[in-house]
């Protein structure tokens, strides 16, 4: 299930996003935690499978269209579909119909809409 993103899960938040290529380095992975943290446009949800936070996504807003800016999933639970459950989910949290990935996400997202047509 997604769970919006609160100041309680910041390490958790900053671990998972830490393992896509751009936010390797701490300045800028907190960088990002505080934009999501502070400009009303931009969300971050965590996906809790159990007991565990195991994936992330982050979208940006722009009028009523989501672009997905951030999405990574723990590489422990990786293949699992957790990443598409997550893009399954946000059209009905954020309220939209529309969401598209950003460069840095696209390849990830077109992986869960292909896996999502075999199913």
């Amino acid at each position: 299930m997604l769970l919006r993103y609160k100041k309680a899960f910041e390490k958790i938040s900053m671990g998972l996003l830490s393992f896509m290529p751009q936010e390797k380095d701490v300045k800028k992975l907190l960088e990002t935690i505080h934009q999501y943290e502070t400009d009303p446009n931009w969300h971050l949800f965590l996906w809790k499978r159990e007991e565990d936070l195991v994936g992330i996504v982050g979208v940006r807003m722009q009028d009523s269209h989501g672009i997905i800016q951030h999405i990574s999933v723990n590489p422990s639970h990786r293949g699992e579909g957790i990443g598409r459950e997550m893009i399954q989910n946000l059209p009905s949290i954020l309220h939209t119909t529309s969401i598209q990935p950003s460069d840095d996400t696209k390849s990830f997202f077109e992986k869960c809409q292909m896996e999502n047509e075999e199913e």
